[in-house]
Protein backbone atom coordinates (compact mmCIF):
# COMPACT_ATOMS: atom_id res chain seq x y z
CA UNK A 1 0.00 0.00 0.00
CA UNK A 2 1.88 3.05 -1.26
CA UNK A 3 0.99 6.51 -0.02
CA UNK A 4 -0.49 8.92 -2.53
CA UNK A 5 -0.78 6.52 -5.45
CA UNK A 6 -4.51 5.78 -5.74
CA UNK A 7 -5.31 8.71 -3.42
CA UNK A 8 -3.76 11.15 -5.90
CA UNK A 9 -6.77 10.74 -8.18
CA UNK A 10 -9.18 12.05 -5.55
CA UNK A 11 -6.80 14.08 -3.35
CA UNK A 12 -8.16 17.47 -4.43
CA UNK A 13 -11.74 16.34 -3.86
CA UNK A 14 -11.08 15.52 -0.23
CA UNK A 15 -8.81 18.53 0.33
CA UNK A 16 -11.40 21.07 -0.81
CA UNK A 17 -11.70 22.28 2.79
CA UNK A 18 -8.13 23.62 2.75
CA UNK A 19 -8.14 27.41 2.24
CA UNK A 20 -5.27 27.40 -0.25
CA UNK A 21 -5.76 31.03 -1.24
CA UNK A 22 -5.62 32.21 2.38
CA UNK A 23 -2.59 30.03 3.12
CA UNK A 24 -0.81 31.23 -0.02
CA UNK A 25 -1.40 34.87 0.92
CA UNK A 26 -0.08 34.12 4.41
CA UNK A 27 3.10 32.52 3.02
CA UNK A 28 3.56 35.33 0.49
CA UNK A 29 3.13 37.93 3.25
CA UNK A 30 5.93 36.32 5.27
CA UNK A 31 8.17 36.15 2.22
CA UNK A 32 7.48 39.81 1.49
CA UNK A 33 8.24 40.69 5.12
CA UNK A 34 11.78 39.44 4.49
CA UNK A 35 12.11 41.21 1.15
CA UNK A 36 11.17 38.33 -1.14
CA UNK A 37 8.53 39.78 -3.45
CA UNK A 38 9.41 37.82 -6.59
CA UNK A 39 12.00 35.41 -7.96
CA UNK A 40 12.47 31.66 -7.61
CA UNK A 41 10.61 29.87 -4.81
CA UNK A 42 10.59 26.12 -4.22
CA UNK A 43 7.43 24.29 -3.08
CA UNK A 44 8.74 21.18 -1.31
CA UNK A 45 6.21 18.35 -1.23
CA UNK A 46 4.01 20.19 -3.72
CA UNK A 47 1.53 17.34 -4.30
CA UNK A 48 -1.02 18.20 -6.97
CA UNK A 49 0.31 21.75 -7.23
CA UNK A 50 -2.60 23.60 -5.62
CA UNK A 51 -0.34 25.78 -3.46
CA UNK A 52 2.28 26.03 -6.22
CA UNK A 53 -0.31 27.49 -8.57
CA UNK A 54 -1.48 30.01 -5.97
CA UNK A 55 2.07 31.16 -5.30
CA UNK A 56 2.76 31.51 -9.02
CA UNK A 57 -0.30 33.76 -9.24
CA UNK A 58 1.29 35.96 -6.57
CA UNK A 59 4.27 36.66 -8.80
CA UNK A 60 6.79 33.97 -7.86
CA UNK A 61 8.69 31.76 -10.30
CA UNK A 62 7.73 28.41 -8.84
CA UNK A 63 9.47 25.06 -8.72
CA UNK A 64 7.54 22.10 -7.33
CA UNK A 65 9.16 18.96 -5.94
CA UNK A 66 7.26 15.80 -5.02
CA UNK A 67 8.05 12.08 -5.01
CA UNK A 68 4.63 10.98 -6.29
CA UNK A 69 4.39 10.69 -10.05
CA UNK A 70 0.61 10.39 -9.78
CA UNK A 71 0.33 13.66 -7.86
CA UNK A 72 2.63 15.44 -10.30
CA UNK A 73 0.57 14.25 -13.28
CA UNK A 74 -2.38 16.16 -11.82
CA UNK A 75 -0.14 19.17 -11.13
CA UNK A 76 0.93 19.15 -14.78
CA UNK A 77 -2.71 19.07 -15.91
CA UNK A 78 -3.39 22.15 -13.76
CA UNK A 79 -0.35 23.86 -15.25
CA UNK A 80 -1.61 23.24 -18.78
CA UNK A 81 -4.94 24.85 -17.90
CA UNK A 82 -3.56 27.84 -15.99
CA UNK A 83 -0.56 28.55 -18.19
CA UNK A 84 1.76 29.27 -15.28
CA UNK A 85 5.43 28.61 -16.04
CA UNK A 86 6.07 26.13 -13.22
CA UNK A 87 8.89 23.59 -13.19
CA UNK A 88 7.87 20.29 -11.61
CA UNK A 89 10.49 17.74 -10.52
CA UNK A 90 9.75 14.20 -9.34
CA UNK A 91 12.23 13.84 -6.48
CA UNK A 92 12.36 12.64 -2.90
CA UNK A 93 12.73 15.69 -0.65
CA UNK A 94 15.45 13.82 1.27
CA UNK A 95 17.71 14.00 -1.76
CA UNK A 96 16.29 16.70 -4.04
CA UNK A 97 18.53 18.55 -6.48
CA UNK A 98 17.98 21.92 -8.12
CA UNK A 99 19.78 23.66 -10.99
CA UNK A 100 20.70 26.60 -8.77
CA UNK A 101 19.66 28.48 -5.66
CA UNK A 102 16.25 29.95 -4.86
CA UNK A 103 15.11 32.97 -2.85
CA UNK A 104 12.66 31.03 -0.74
CA UNK A 105 11.42 27.53 0.08
CA UNK A 106 7.93 26.66 1.30
CA UNK A 107 6.54 23.33 2.49
CA UNK A 108 2.86 23.26 3.40
CA UNK A 109 0.19 20.75 4.43
CA UNK A 110 2.43 18.90 6.93
CA UNK A 111 4.69 17.42 4.25
CA UNK A 112 7.65 17.33 6.66
CA UNK A 113 5.75 15.03 9.04
CA UNK A 114 6.12 12.31 6.41
CA UNK A 115 9.86 12.31 7.09
CA UNK A 116 9.71 10.00 10.09
CA UNK A 117 13.43 9.87 10.94
CA UNK A 118 15.05 12.88 12.61
CA UNK A 119 18.36 12.43 10.78
CA UNK A 120 16.55 12.31 7.45
CA UNK A 121 14.60 15.45 8.28
CA UNK A 122 17.85 17.16 9.23
CA UNK A 123 19.15 16.16 5.80
CA UNK A 124 16.09 17.76 4.18
CA UNK A 125 16.85 20.97 6.07
CA UNK A 126 20.52 20.77 5.02
CA UNK A 127 19.47 20.55 1.38
CA UNK A 128 17.13 23.51 1.87
CA UNK A 129 20.02 25.47 3.34
CA UNK A 130 22.26 24.46 0.46
CA UNK A 131 19.82 25.68 -2.20
CA UNK A 132 18.77 28.94 -0.52
CA UNK A 133 20.20 32.27 -1.62
CA UNK A 134 22.10 34.18 1.08
CA UNK A 135 19.52 35.18 3.72
CA UNK A 136 16.89 33.17 1.85
CA UNK A 137 13.75 32.19 3.77
CA UNK A 138 12.37 28.73 4.53
CA UNK A 139 8.74 28.45 5.70
CA UNK A 140 7.20 25.11 6.62
CA UNK A 141 4.29 23.84 8.67
CA UNK A 142 3.95 20.66 10.68
CA UNK A 143 1.26 18.82 12.60
CA UNK A 144 1.84 18.77 16.35
CA UNK A 145 1.85 15.91 18.80
CA UNK A 146 -1.27 17.45 20.37
CA UNK A 147 -3.11 17.06 17.07
CA UNK A 148 -2.10 13.42 16.63
CA UNK A 149 -2.81 12.51 20.25
CA UNK A 150 -5.98 14.52 20.96
CA UNK A 151 -7.58 15.23 17.58
CA UNK A 152 -6.68 12.45 15.13
CA UNK A 153 -5.47 9.62 17.33
CA UNK A 154 -7.61 6.47 17.25
CA UNK A 155 -10.32 8.27 15.31
CA UNK A 156 -12.08 7.07 12.17
CA UNK A 157 -13.01 9.68 9.58
CA UNK A 158 -15.28 8.87 6.65
CA UNK A 159 -16.59 10.93 3.75
CA UNK A 160 -18.90 10.03 0.90
CA UNK A 161 -18.90 12.04 -2.32
CA UNK A 162 -20.60 11.56 -5.66
CA UNK A 163 -17.78 9.69 -7.38
CA UNK A 164 -15.67 8.54 -4.47
CA UNK A 165 -15.62 7.89 -0.75
CA UNK A 166 -13.02 7.10 1.87
CA UNK A 167 -12.57 5.62 5.33
CA UNK A 168 -9.57 7.09 7.17
CA UNK A 169 -8.54 5.17 10.31
CA UNK A 170 -5.99 6.84 12.57
CA UNK A 171 -3.75 5.20 15.17
CA UNK A 172 -1.31 7.23 17.25
CA UNK A 173 1.55 5.34 18.92
CA UNK A 174 2.70 7.74 21.61
CA UNK A 175 5.82 5.78 22.57
CA UNK A 176 7.06 6.02 18.97
CA UNK A 177 5.54 9.47 18.31
CA UNK A 178 4.12 7.96 15.15
CA UNK A 179 0.69 8.37 13.57
CA UNK A 180 -0.55 5.69 11.20
CA UNK A 181 -3.31 6.34 8.69
CA UNK A 182 -5.04 3.38 7.10
CA UNK A 183 -6.87 4.79 4.11
CA UNK A 184 -9.53 2.83 2.23
CA UNK A 185 -10.80 4.42 -0.98
CA UNK A 186 -13.78 3.60 -3.16
CA UNK A 187 -13.43 5.31 -6.54
CA UNK A 188 -16.14 5.21 -9.21
CA UNK A 189 -14.83 3.90 -12.52
CA UNK A 190 -17.88 3.36 -14.72
CA UNK A 191 -21.63 3.33 -14.24
CA UNK A 192 -22.15 1.95 -10.73
CA UNK A 193 -18.77 0.19 -10.43
CA UNK A 194 -16.57 1.35 -7.56
CA UNK A 195 -13.06 0.00 -7.17
CA UNK A 196 -11.51 -0.37 -3.72
CA UNK A 197 -7.99 0.85 -2.97
CA UNK A 198 -5.98 0.83 0.24
CA UNK A 199 -3.02 2.95 1.29
CA UNK A 200 -0.91 3.26 4.42
CA UNK A 201 0.41 6.67 5.54
CA UNK A 202 2.87 7.27 8.37
CA UNK A 203 3.64 10.62 9.97
CA UNK A 204 6.02 11.49 12.79
CA UNK A 205 5.04 13.87 15.58
CA UNK A 206 7.71 16.50 16.17
CA UNK A 207 7.89 19.18 18.84
CA UNK A 208 8.91 22.75 18.10
CA UNK A 209 12.02 22.26 20.24
CA UNK A 210 13.10 19.32 18.09
CA UNK A 211 12.46 21.35 14.95
CA UNK A 212 14.62 24.16 16.33
CA UNK A 213 17.46 21.69 16.96
CA UNK A 214 17.22 20.18 13.48
CA UNK A 215 17.19 23.65 11.91
CA UNK A 216 20.34 24.61 13.83
CA UNK A 217 22.15 21.35 13.06
CA UNK A 218 21.35 21.86 9.36
CA UNK A 219 23.09 25.25 9.43
CA UNK A 220 19.92 27.32 9.19
CA UNK A 221 18.89 30.10 11.54
CA UNK A 222 15.60 29.71 13.39
CA UNK A 223 13.65 32.97 13.08
CA UNK A 224 10.17 32.47 14.55
CA UNK A 225 7.12 30.23 14.74
CA UNK A 226 3.38 30.81 14.62
CA UNK A 227 0.18 29.00 15.43
CA UNK A 228 -0.47 28.31 11.76
CA UNK A 229 -1.90 30.08 9.82
CA UNK A 230 -2.04 33.08 12.14
CA UNK A 231 0.41 35.61 13.53
CA UNK A 232 -0.12 34.28 17.07
CA UNK A 233 2.61 32.38 18.93
CA UNK A 234 2.28 28.58 19.20
CA UNK A 235 0.56 27.24 22.31
CA UNK A 236 0.03 23.87 23.95
CA UNK A 237 -3.11 23.18 21.90
CA UNK A 238 -1.73 24.29 18.53
CA UNK A 239 -2.64 21.63 15.99
CA UNK A 240 -0.32 22.96 13.30
CA UNK A 241 2.74 25.18 13.66
CA UNK A 242 4.32 27.30 10.97
CA UNK A 243 8.09 27.83 11.25
CA UNK A 244 10.25 30.48 9.61
CA UNK A 245 13.99 29.82 9.20
CA UNK A 246 16.72 31.65 7.29
CA UNK A 247 19.97 30.91 5.47
CA UNK A 248 22.76 32.44 7.54
CA UNK A 249 25.90 31.77 5.53
CA UNK A 250 27.08 28.36 4.42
Amino acid sequence: MDAYSSFAEVYDTFMDNVPYEEWAEYLAAILREYGIEDGLVLDLGCGTGSMTEKMAAKGYDMIGVDNSGEMLEIAMEKKEKSGWDILYLMQDMREFELYGTVRGVISACDSVNYITDEKELEQVFRLVNNYLDPKGIFIFDFNTEYKYREVLGNQTIAEDRDDCSFIWENYYYEDQQMNEYELTLFIKEEKELYRKYQELHLQRAYTLDVMKDLIAWAGLEYVTAYDAYTMDPPHEKSERICVVAREQGK
